[in-house]
């Protein structure tokens, strides 16, 4: 069983990497898409646009705990992780007692499923493993050979052995957890790191983020920020030290990153190689090449099922445009513009209640209509 999660699932609580601007065509710009077109152009806005993108998608993420969260819509957020992990764990439960794991991939670089799964272990009621790839004391080391790692209860004359519930943690795009030492990547969830912009580069840059901001806005009414050639710069060399995915060219700068990234990324091939593997995506719009390539690659596998969930009609209509002309996939939307938020995600697609087990009010990829929780949770069982 693999998961892949997008930003979509941690909307609410840190921003997606769509923008308000429009094009000329009426959709609007993403991040990574307009990082692309300013790059083409030599546009000389593309730093300050990652300087927005640093203050508004990753330093929150940087400074983000479970306790500080107060507004409504977080608080949503993290009850719909916290019930998504929930259903993972009930789902490995009911696996052969040596085969309770399952695979959560996920391109974003906040810390919500570590943490929430921190808070459910700090409660006692579920005894599992979350295995973020990692192991150590004082210094937590990512290795790749981690993930086939797993715990096992065994009874005292070892007449029986029972692994224990697992979900493996793989962060495709990096982590804002992550740092680089002499012997690898280190994970530490207690940083305190200090933000790359100071007061007086946030007031430079407020009225180009203001702009990106507007509703049904231009790229033509985006100002210059007053930024010098040396501020620039500066900026560059510190946001590369920054261990995440870079949202134009999908690439890493350092090399410890850019190789355990490939590794990965042969990780999630290798299990969408398996018989009778099951894929469900959510929240993940596919713009990253590398992995639609290598799920596309991966559908050569004929016992291979993957379940993609499109948050609207208009990216439902983008996705069956990959995948419609494979038979092992089905793209699920819910009727009219209701949107698959992660609420109804983990209500209507992934629910293991029967009471939502004959919901028709989805379509499949062939346009008949199909209760959602009966396409995707009947593959995991």
């Amino acid at each position: 069983m693999n998961f892949l999660i997008g930003s979509g699932a941690s909307s609410g609580l840190f921003p997606t990497l769509e923008l308000e601007l429009v094009k000329e065509d009426g959709t609007r710009w993403s991040v990574e898409e307009l990082g692309a077109h300013m790059t083409n152009t030599s546009d000389k806005r593309y730093t300050p646009l990652f300087m927005h993108y640093y203050l508004e998608c990753i330093l929150p993420a940087q400074r983000f705990a479970v306790a500080n969260v107060t507004d409504e819509a977080g608080k949503a957020v993290l009850a719909n992780y916290r019930t998504f992990l929930q259903t993972l764990l009930t789902m490995v439960q009911r696996r052969p007692a040596q085969d309770r794991r399952c695979n959560v991939f996920t391109t974003n670089y906040d810390g919500c499923v570590p943490l929430v799964a921190d808070e459910m272990l700090q409660e006692g009621t579920r005894d599992f493993v979350l295995n973020d790839g990692t192991r150590g004391f004082r210094t937590k080391l990512l290795e790749a050979r981690n993930f086939n790692n797993f715990l096992c209860n065994s009874g005292v004359f070892d007449r029986h052995v029972t692994s224990v519930p697992q979900i493996n943690l793989i962060h495709l795009h990096g982590s804002v957890y992550w740092r680089e030492t002499a012997r690898g990547i280190a994970v530490d969830y207690n940083q305190n790191l200090k933000g790359l912009l100071d007061d007086a580069a946030q007031a430079k840059l407020a009225t180009f983020s203001v702009a990106l901001r507007a509703k049904e806005g231009k790229l033509s009414d985006v100002p210059t920020p007053d930024f010098t050639d040396d501020e620039l710069q500066a900026f560059r060399a510190a946001y590369e030290q920054v261990p995440i995915v870079n949202p134009t060219k999908w690439k890493f700068h350092q090399t410890v990153y850019e190789e355990h990234y490939y590794q990965m990324l042969r990780l999630l091939s290798y299990e969408l190689e398996r018989p009778n593997a099951v894929l469900v995506t959510f929240g993940f719009s596919f713009a990253d090449e590398h992995i639609l390539n290598l799920v596309k690659r991966s559908l050569s596998n004929p016992s291979l099922q993957v379940f993609v969930c499109c948050y609207s009609q208009r990216s439902y209509q983008k996705l069956t445009s990959h995948f419609g002309q494979y038979a092992n996939v089905k793209c699920l939307v819910l009727d009219g513009d209701t949107p698959m938020t992660f609420t109804e995600f983990n209500t209507r697609v992934l629910s293991l209640r029967s009471t939502v087990a004959g919901d028709s009010s989805a379509k499949g990829q062939n346009g008949e209509g199909q209760g959602q929780a009966a396409a995707a949770s009947e593959a995991l069982k």
